[in-house]
């Protein structure tokens, strides 16, 4: 996708196949909160403990992927296309041993740290029937992540769009079938969206591969074959990949514990947070969806030797970012019960998520900023710059959800507010890092 500038429309390209996409993966979450929703507070509850823990050892092999797409991204702007496939594969040689011992490992450990972390026993007990039947849809995850690093870092994002419906449309089935019992099988409550999900997973990456051999030009793209493993090739991609992998791990890490310490105000505080959570995630895709299209098109546009681009590049995406999401927070602001009413029919549930719903959607003026800027660093190839800043970030946010839930036992709303502590540090921290141009000969 060369061009002598990335034009607005040039940008939405990219960006609008990844967006839906996301909508669409986010549709997933949505599916399990809002199904959920309506079999009890306990499992809505639990769900929000469940997710976030299955989503910190998710993160280990999407943050490694989120590394090869840069690298991905770098080789195509060079138009070394057949370079791409390299990466491609020795990443899903990698992530699929990740699995595995993910796996194997959670499975011996998680009764441990859910008993140890989670005080309801009613909540324990449901959390860990969700995580054991969803981590073995992980292995399809992790290779549906490698696809999907492929085709985002080589800015061919239609078929994220075809792939992310054929995906939530038979997860919503399916967790219509086993979490209520449709269709003569008995209901399985949480352990139906577990399974679901992970069915969800493997439709997914079918999808992929026929999609791959039938859609994409492989012989282009050094996709025809699986390439034989090269331990040089693998070490080259560490030292990008090892700290997306990271930085994405503790990210999440933290999310966790905050739900770790909201549980501990109370299974209503725990459920109303799980629905705050999922709204959040409407406006998250749409800011993940821009942030993603930064990451890739300044990589793509530094293999293409126009570092003095890359500040311009990023305005015309904050602009389209604000543009959006700030449609998406207004709606929000003058239907705050309606969106609510989506997650639960629970009258309770509704009247004491809307304060902290609204509290998280105004943190968004903050954050779209902070994720735009903090991608276009990623984007650079400074990914072990990145993992700092972030952590800078997460340093103070944690102490701030400790000292605001866990010690003074804040109303939910007001913990919702380290939304604004994290962005906000993340933003003035990444702004500052490309203002300074370090980034301009970073080689990977």
């Amino acid at each position: 996708m060369k061009q002598d500038t990335y034009s607005y429309g040039s940008i939405w390209k990219v960006a609008y196949p990844i967006l839906i996409s996301l909508v669409m993966e986010q549709m997933i979450g949505l599916t399990d909160t809002a199904f959920l929703g309506r079999v009890g507070e306990i499992e809505l509850g639990a769900s929000a403990i469940a997710i976030v823990y299955y989503m910190v050892l998710f993160m280990i092999g999407f943050g490694f992927s989120i590394g090869a797409q840069i690298i991905i991204g770098r080789r195509n702007g060079e138009g070394n296309f057949r370079d791409t496939g390299k990466v491609f594969w020795h990443g899903l040689y990698f992530v699929l041993g990740l699995s595995v011992i993910l796996i194997l490992l959670s499975e011996i450990l998680s009764p441990w740290l859910m008993k140890l972390m989670v005080s309801s026993d009613a909540i324990y007990s449901a959390a860990l029937s969700y995580v054991r039947w969803r981590l073995p849809g992980m292995v399809f995850a992790f290779i549906t992540a490698m696809f999907r690093a492929f085709y985002v870092g080589t800015t061919q994002t239609r078929t994220l769009t075809l792939n992310s419906i054929v995906m939530v449309a038979s997860n919503i089935l399916l967790n219509w079938v086993l979490i209520f019992g449709h269709l003569g099988l008995p209901a399985l409550g949480i352990t139906g969206a577990a399974i679901g999900s992970s069915l969800a997973e493997l439709v997914s990456l079918i999808f992929f591969v026929i999609y791959t051999r039938v859609g994409c030009d492989r012989m282009k793209y050094g996709l025809e074959r699986p390439a034989g493993f090269d331990a040089a090739e693998l070490r080259s991609m560490m030292p990008v990949c090892t700290w997306t992998m990271i930085q994405h791990t503790v990210s999440v890490s933290t999310w966790f514990i905050f739900f770790l310490y909201i549980e501990h105000l109370g299974e209503r505080a725990l459920a109303v947070s799980n629905i705050v959570r999922g709204v959040s995630g409407i406006i998250w895709v749409v800011l993940q969806a821009f942030s993603s299209t930064c990451s890739t098109l300044v990589s793509n546009i530094i293999g293409e030797g126009r570092q003095g681009m890359v500040m311009s590049l990023i305005k015309r995406i904050l602009k389209l970012s604000y543009g959006i999401v700030g449609i998406i927070m207004i709606l929000i602001f003058m239907f705050p019960q309606t969106v609510t009413h989506i997650y639960t029919d629970i009258p309770e549930l509704v009247t004491g998520a809307v304060p902290a719903m609204l509290v998280m959607v105004s943190s968004y003026i903050v954050a779209v900023g902070g994720q735009i800027f903090f991608l276009a660093v990623s984007g650079t190839g400074s990914t072990r710059t990145a993992f700092r800043l972030e952590l800078v970030a997460l340093v103070i946010y944690t102490i701030y959800c400790t000292v605001m839930a866990g010690m003074m036992k804040m109303d939910v709303a007001i913990c919702w507010t380290a939304e604004y502590i994290y962005s906000g540090v993340l933003l003035i921290c990444s702004w500052r890092y490309m203002a300074t141009g370090h980034w301009k000969n970073r080689r990977i």
